[in-house]
């Protein structure tokens, strides 16, 4: 009598397992179909949209584990002093090298999949040795951590520069980047959940999953169309007029734009990561800490999701109006949450700075493709990219500055929306200053 049960269970068993791996066979097949669609299996810019997934799914591992690391395991005193040893030795030293970043890769352009697959690799080999570190609380953590940032930075500007040379033909470099940005946030949002799951067995355990990802990423990278590699008519981009090509100055503008909009997106990650583990009184939140951080989180997503579907309509609607008029409307909503500091408008916060962040970059994509010569662009999206992720660190570090010196959280929104109100008026006044310049010079030719 008892065999006949565990006969059915094991049934029960063997057909749930087949309708998981059928479930899972179709998941992969559509992920296939999304990455290959319009040309990209052909041209080789599937690949790199798979290799981006993991890169992602891989990153998110790493934030889940240092979050629950460094944030939420210790008291929210103990967490500032952490997280401040951590931007010192971590963020301050990146700060000297982001700027070199470009430069060293522009000289391995000819071999960018394997400058790609060392970014993963070595994320790879940092996230075994965090593993370690976390256990032991050794100091090998925040070296580990140092370059683990410098590698994800690094692989942000080879990947920049190797997806145009596998464009497809039907495809606009905006619609690549956009797909690509969209790939990376369905990955991180599939793999958090999976490195949550794994952090609450032990911190090492997402970490070694991590380690996994990039693994299979580096094999990805390896393997990119040679394509990738190709140098053909590059020459190296320069924004300063002293020596070789000049930039137009609307995609400086478009790139300073960027630069507000990227210092705002960092402040707000580390400031309100810290500010919403202990909501305060002035935010008038009712609930659980947790589902406030929660809702911030999602509603920068979904502002990040609705950026990239309408980001590539900037390209045909002024992309440098649109990526100026974006840095106002960040501006704005901070300095409007600065003076109101209720829940609903940090909330909405959330939601206009994702917004505006991706719309932002797309502009400057569309910006550089339309107006930077092929022999330089390349190079321009490695070293613009470069600079956008130096901009984030220095946001970080105001935001955690702030935090430390326990500012009451308005008066830090306001102090920072004033700086970037500065920034976006210098921005605005190098324009009109142009504008200027140019009608006088069209008049005085009429004349």
């Amino acid at each position: 009598m008892s065999a006949r049960p565990n006969k059915r269970l094991r049934g029960a068993s063997v057909r749930a397992g087949q309708q998981v791996a059928a479930g899972g066979r179709a998941a992969i097949a559509g992920a296939q179909r999304f990455t290959r669609a319009g040309g990209a299996g052909e041209s080789g810019l599937g690949r790199i949209l798979e290799m981006h997934a993991l890169n992602t799914a891989g990153d998110a591992a790493i934030a889940v584990s240092l979050a629950g690391t460094l944030f939420f395991t210790v008291p929210t005193e103990q967490a500032s002093g952490q997280v401040a040893l951590f931007l010192a030795v971590t963020m301050l030293p990146f700060a000297v090298v982001a700027p070199l970043i470009g430069p060293f890769i522009d000289r391995f352009r000819s071999g960018r999949r394997w400058a790609i697959g060392t970014t993963l690799a070595v994320r790879g080999f940092c996230c075994w040795v965090l593993a370690d570190a976390v256990a032991d609380e050794s100091a090998g953590f925040y070296v580990a951590a140092l370059l683990c940032l410098i590698s994800s930075k690094a692989y942000s500007v080879t990947r920049a520069a190797a997806v145009p040379r596998v464009l497809p033909a039907d495809l606009t470099l905006v619609k690549a980047n956009a797909r690509i940005s969209l790939t990376g946030t369905f990955a991180a949002a599939l793999s958090a959940p999976v490195a949550i799951g794994l952090a609450a067995i032990g911190p090492s355990w997402s970490l070694r999953y991590a380690f996994v990802v990039f693994v299979i990423g580096t094999v990805l990278a390896i393997k990119l169309d040679p394509r990738v590699d190709s140098t053909a008519g590059e020459e190296p981009a320069v924004i300063s007029p002293r020596r070789g090509v000049l930039i137009p100055r609307s995609v400086v503008d478009a790139l300073r734009s960027n630069v507000g909009l990227r210092t705002m997106s960092g402040f707000l990650a580390i400031y309100m990561a810290f500010t919403l583990r202990e909501p305060p009184d002035a935010l008038a939140w009712p609930g659980p800490a947790a589902l406030l951080m929660g809702l911030v989180i999602g509603a920068a997503g979904c502002g990040n999701i609705v950026g990239v579907a309408l980001g590539t309509w900037a390209r045909d609607h002024s992309p440098r109006r649109i990526v100026v008029a974006v840095l106002f409307v960040d501006v704005g909503a901070l300095a409007v949450t600065a003076l109101l500091g209720w829940w609903p408008v940090v909330v909405a916060l959330g939601l206009v700075a994702g917004f505006s962040q991706s719309v932002g970059k797309l502009g400057l994509d569309a910006m550089i493709q339309l107006h930077v010569t092929e022999e330089v662009r390349t190079s321009m999206f490695a070293r613009s990219e470069a600079l956008l992720q130096l901009a984030w660190v220095l946001g970080g570090l105001f935001g955690i500055g702030l935090f430390t010196l326990e500012t009451p959280v308005r008066l830090s929104l306001g102090v920072f929306a004033a700086i970037l109100i500065a920034w976006a008026a210098f921005v605005l006044s190098r324009i009109l200053r142009r504008r200027t310049a140019w009608q006088r010079t069209r008049s005085a030719v009429q004349l």
